[in-house]
């Protein structure tokens, strides 16, 4: 007797693309829409599970422009300027809260790093300054000051929705025409003769000469199949969300202990809260762990101690897409065409998203971006030029 099966059809994806885009988070979509914006006609997104499923759907969502590399503010304040004006753009409420970002220090050497930042940031027009403890207990009430040297505050920075700025995007780029496959993995680059020739799938093979990789912590897979090095390495980070937490003021800003990298924002009625694992675990494992909670409690009894009885309701674990340097790969791989990269922001990929997909959307099309990301190529490795962020958790 025949048996029908309830399971979905697999997409079919056309057979020919001018652009295959791999990846269905910020970077991917953002790309693929800037691509299409600009009269690129038949663009293709591939993604292996859900749009935003990857390390966007499991971001913090903060959003800033303070760092110590002049490339990372200039996409930081990019983006701010976007998100801004996402629902007037895109038709689609991100729940932009701009509330601040307020790093804790507490030593020396941190204070020292993140003076010469706001002087940085500041002569490219981010509000940021210097605070003494006194005005960051004021800002942030339920910090302790046990340790702490001073802080750097920016009110011009917060936090909102990746999985909104996803749908705004996602809506966008199909308005205009990208093929959007979801449940569709790359699974091979095929090449001959220094060009690529056609990303593989299960639902079938596509013709085409260009591949953008926005992949995240999987770009490096991906561009071994194309012969191209990207060292990018999955780090598995864990968040949790709190239950309700009362007195919490409307304006708290997205609070960072930098020394421990423990963080918190507000979450509906309750907060937010994330940070490293005591030990780094790389790979690509991605379940939640109650030594981590363990680890998250000793953190939050040192720095805010009057949360110490509040309950958790919820949390995750995804990936942060290191580079040894902690800072992006943006650019086009020599010797190969065409295979561009957009990969390895080490943590603060969601907030860059947006200024980034430009960026691609310029370097496709020959055109110098707005912003000079070309310290950023992969092969400042090769040449050993790196240059480390400072300001990431």
């Amino acid at each position: 007797m025949a048996t029908t099966s309830s399971r979905a059809p697999r997409p079919v994806p056309p057979a020919q693309a001018d652009v295959v885009v791999i990846g269905g988070g910020v970077m991917g979509l953002s790309t693929a829409y800037h691509l299409a914006a600009a009269g690129v006609e038949n663009v293709v997104l591939l993604e292996s599970g859900q749009l935003g499923s990857g390390s966007t759907g499991k971001a913090a969502g903060g959003v800033r422009a303070l760092f110590s590399d002049e490339v990372n503010i200039r996409l930081g304040l990019r983006g701010l300027e976007t998100l801004r004006r996402f629902g007037q753009d895109f038709g689609q409420d991100i729940d932009l809260d701009i509330s601040g970002y307020l790093f804790l220090l507490d030593n020396d050497a941190d204070l020292a790093a993140f003076e010469a930042g706001v002087e940085l940031q500041n002569a490219l027009g981010v509000p940021s300054r210097m605070i003494d403890v006194e005005e960051a207990r004021r800002l942030s009430p339920p910090i302790s000051p046990e340790g702490l040297r001073g802080a750097l505050f920016s009110p011009d920075a917060g936090h909102c929705t990746p999985e909104s700025v996803v749908a705004g995007y996602t809506g966008a780029a199909r308005k205009l025409g990208v093929t959007i496959l979801t449940g569709t993995p790359a699974t091979g680059v095929f090449t001959e003769g220094g060009e690529i020739q056609a990303v593989l799938s299960p639902a079938g093979r596509i013709r085409t000469n260009t591949v953008i990789c926005a992949a995240g912590a999987w770009s490096g897979r991906i561009a071994d199949w194309a012969g191209v090095d990207l060292p990018v390495r999955p780090l598995r980070r864990q968040i949790a969300v709190t239950t309700p937490v009362a007195d919490l003021p409307p304006d708290l800003p997205f609070t960072i202990d930098f020394g421990t990298s423990f963080y918190f924002h507000r979450e509906g009625p309750g907060l937010l809260l994330g940070g490293t694992e005591k030990e780094d675990t790389w790979g690509f494992d991605q379940s939640p762990t109650q030594d981590w909670l363990d680890d998250l409690a000793s953190a939050m009894a040192v720095r805010v101690p009057s949360l110490g009885s509040v309950g958790i309701r919820r949390g995750w674990a995804g990936l942060y897409e290191m580079t040894p340097d902690h800072n992006a790969l943006i650019g086009e791989a020599p010797g190969l065409s065409r295979f561009l990269y957009c990969t390895g922001f080490s943590g603060h990929g969601f907030l860059m998203g947006p200024a980034a997909g430009e960026v691609m959307r310029d370097l496709y099309l020959g055109v110098t971006p707005s912003i000079d990301v070309s310290g950023l190529s992969a092969e400042r490795f090769t040449h050993e030029q790196l240059r480390p962020e400072h300001n990431v958790i």
